[in-house]
Order: structure tokens, then C-alpha cells, then sequence
């Protein structure tokens, strides 16, 4: 069975609706949350690709996310062993700093929906192609500015970017795919979360948009399918067990 590494940020977000769509295709997935003191993995030899979630604080704010340090190194690992990485939220961020952008604390918080709309760089891209001119949710504190030579595949409306892809299997995303009316509901109810002042009405807005949600998810999974081979088993390091035989 294919199994994906995840590395959740607050125990509200996870994968949720992409994490259904998946699992009918036969893909399981294992759950790090560093945000409790788990230690992330030291290889990907175990895994077929990594998916990082987003969170509540900037990717810049080494206070609230001392784990960061880690998470770019798994990165590194991950896209050095050539398999899939993809970033939602502050797992965008994550990735474009990881190939070399600037993180920073400010904005405090992006929260609304916008349209995304495809770049020259992103012309052909299947995943871009997908997601081109729909609506989504773009949730996210904090920014990374890109590095030089990193062209963004998707700009926001207000032309900064949405989507990058650092290389051939590696994505970063600041809209949020996997998110569903009720993930942002339990958001607001986390404890230890710190969500942007205006959660309820783009709560309000996202139940509006709900079917159109669901329907850009599948778009974006099916592309995200078929150009990353997420069907692909990746070859894993074999797991031993070690028996010790008595003197008898």
C-alpha cells in the first residue's frame, strides 16, 4: 500500500477532503505533529511522498514554529530521494523557502478567497491548468518572497504568487485544497490557534462556496495525481526484525 508522510501543524488541520479522495485510490498516510514534541523522520525511505499542512502561525516565527529547521531538512530529503512533496498553507511556505526564498512574519494573515490565475511559467503545467481562473480559499500567515529564478505557476489576484513548483515533483500551494467549512469551525475553536480576526465571515463565505470548493479539489487532485504518479508505489528500504534465540 502506498503510504504518505504528513507533518500536521494544529490539530485542526489535517488533510481532510483530499485525504478521503486519496484513500480511495488505495493511499494511506502517517501523521507527524511536531507541534506536540514528535520527532519528524529522518529518511523517506519509508514513505512514497510527503505532504506538509498548514498552520497557525508564519513560517518566520521560529517562537511558535521552532520545528521549521527540521521541516525544510525533510524537505530536502524528500526532494533529494526524488519523491513527491506538496505544501498547503504554511506547508507552501515551507517549500519556497526551502528552494531558497525569504521568509517573513508579515502579512500577520491572508484570509479570503481569491481567483487563481495561471502564469506564463505555468503554461502547460497540468496542475495550474487545473485550478486556472476558479476560485479558492487562500489561508496562510505570514509570506515567503520567492528566490530568484523561482517563477510562481499561480498568482492571486493581486499578482502574488499562489503556486509554485520548485522542481518536477515538488509543489507549493497557499490556497487550501483540503479545507472544509468544518475544518475552519474547529480552527476557531482550537485553544492554541490563533486564527485571523475575520475567520467567521470567511467562514460564512465558505459555506457558500462549498460545492465549487469540492469541485476545484477534484480538478486539482486528479491533475496532482497523474503528474506527481501518486499511484506510483516508490520503492521503500525493507523493514527487519530483529530475533534473538535463546541459549537453549
Amino acid at each position: 500500500m502506498k503510504n504518505y508522510c504528513v507533518v500536521q501543524h494544529t490539530y485542526s488541520e489535517f488533510l481532510a477532503l483530499i485525504e478521503a479522495q486519496l484513500e480511495k485510490r488505495d493511499i494511506g498516510f502517517s501523521y507527524y505533529r511536531p507541534f506536540v514534541g514528535q520527532d519528524l523522520p529522518g529518511s523517506a525511505a519509508q514513505f512514497d511522498g510527503l505532504w506538509l499542512l498548514g498552520g497557525a502561525w508564519p513560517t518566520a516565527d521560529r517562537e511558535n514554529n521552532p520545528q521549521v529547521a527540521d521541516e525544510l531538512s525533510l524537505i530536502d530529503i524528500f526532494r533529494r530521494s526524488q519523491r513527491p512533496v506538496v505544501g498547503l498553507g504554511m506547508g507552501g511556505l515551507l517549500v519556497a523557502e526551502q528552494a531558497g526564498g525569504t521568509a517573513s512574519e508579515e502579512p500577520p494573515y491572508v484570509a479570503r478567497f481569491t481567483t487563481a490565475h495561471k502564469t506564463a511559467a505555468g503554461e502547460g503545467d497540468p496542475v495550474a491548468e487545473a485550478v486556472d481562473g476558479h476560485r479558492v480559499l487562500q489561508l496562510h500567515h505570514g509570506s515567503v518572497e520567492l528566490p530568484e529564478g523561482l517563477e510562481p505557476i499561480m498568482v492571486d489576484d493581486d499578482g502574488q504568487w499562489l503556486m509554485v513548483r520548485p522542481d518536477e515533483l515538488t509543489y507549493g500551494m497557499l490556497f487550501r485544497p483540503e479545507a472544509k467549512p468544518g475544518m475552519l469551525e474547529d480552527i476557531l475553536m482550537e485553544g492554541d490557534h490563533n486564527p485571523p480576526p475575520n475567520m467567521g465571515e470567511l467562514l460564512g463565505e465558505a459555506r457558500m462556496e462549498w460545492n465549487q470548493m469540492q469541485q476545484v479539489t477534484d480538478e486539482l487532485l486528479v491533475a496532482l495525481v497523474k503528474q506527481l504518479s501518486l499511484m506510483q508505489e516508490r520503492r521503500k528500504m525493507p523493514v527487519f526484525s530483529l530475533q534473538i534465540e535463546g541459549d537453549g
